[in-house]
């Protein structure tokens, strides 16, 4: 509100590259400044240019507010993006504060992970879209202050924090400046005279805007209600059964107790065997074996 942009980060320093230790600091980063009345005059070494005859409106004219937002859905509910899922509807609006002098361009958009480890380039150098399945073309207001495109959450594979950055190029309204760059030419078809007019009119201004949000993995089952513990069937062409993983591995736990125990109990058989065989008597050829009778002494009434 108060024509004021800040920027802020979180930014977690770790000494060992692969392990988290408790010798980390984290440090949270707030950077503001502000971006209205700032005067923009025109200097000109050439003697032949005619000061009497610059426009002033265009020398003392101040220097535009510009902001980047991503909206959730519709950016008419003014839902701020924070934190998303892959393939939810976002759009990003790029404006500047609403005057009668300047318009915008916005290009060299792309997508940074965050870690420095990754980015992919979303719109050229003349504002045109690289891949449409990712984002397509903005779409410019009649006074050329505001440009918003529809596009779904994307992430990279290995985080969930995405930055967007953008260029605002200023064009000037008057005589139709806008025009030829405001909305960008795409395409083969391509008019040579927007090539032209970049290349004449030299460098524009240029503002860079950035942006982020968190965007997580998409969980069917967490949607639809479902245990992530809970066993369920699906009909396939063989027949298969779909089991969690934690029933399997209690299910093979078990299994191999009970194979344990079997193979113990087999092995007690066995020894107990083995000693009935040693503690049972064998029937010999000895005199002492079995009853003796001696008809020498035998009597009988």
């Amino acid at each position: 509100d108060d024509g004021g942009i800040e920027y802020y980060n979180t930014i977690v320093v770790q000494p060992h590259l692969k392990l988290v230790t408790n010798q980390g600091r984290g440090f949270h980063v707030r950077c503001k400044y502000s971006t209205r009345n700032n005067n923009i005059s025109i200097v000109s070494d050439d003697p032949r240019a005619d000061r009497l005859s610059a426009d002033p409106s265009a020398e003392l004219a101040p220097m535009p507010g510009c902001t980047m937002k991503i909206f959730s859905g519709d950016p008419s509910e003014k839902a701020v993006a924070e934190s998303v899922k892959i393939g939810d509807p976002l759009t990003l609006v790029i404006s500047i504060d609403a005057q009668d002098t300047y318009g915008l361009r916005i290009t060299d958009c792309l997508v940074r992970d965050g870690l420095g480890w990754g980015e992919q380039k979303l719109i050229n150098d003349e504002g045109c879209p690289v891949d449409k399945e990712i984002m397509g073309m903005f779409e410019y207001s009649e006074d050329k202050t505001k440009a918003s495109v529809h596009f779904q959450a994307h992430k990279f594979p290995y985080t969930a924090s995405v930055y967007y950055q953008c260029n605002v190029k200023l064009c000037l309204k008057a005589d139709n400046g806008c025009a030829a760059v405001t909305p960008p030419k795409c395409g083969a078809n391509r008019l040579r005279r927007q090539a032209n007019t970049d290349s004449s009119e030299g460098t524009p201004a240029t503002i860079e805007v950035y942006s982020g949000l968190y965007v997580n993995e998409a969980n069917d089952l967490a949607k639809a209600g479902i245990d992530e513990d809970s066993v369920y069937s699906e009909k396939t062409p063989e027949d298969s059964i779909c089991i969690s993983q934690r029933s399997f591995a209690i299910g093979i736990c078990i299994a191999g107790l009970i194979l344990m125990l079997a193979v113990i109990a087999a092995i007690l058989c066995l020894l107990a065997s083995r000693r009935r065989k040693k503690t049972t008597s064998h029937t010999g050829s000895s005199i002492y074996s079995g009853p003796y009778t001696n008809t020498a002494y035998s009597h009988s009434s």
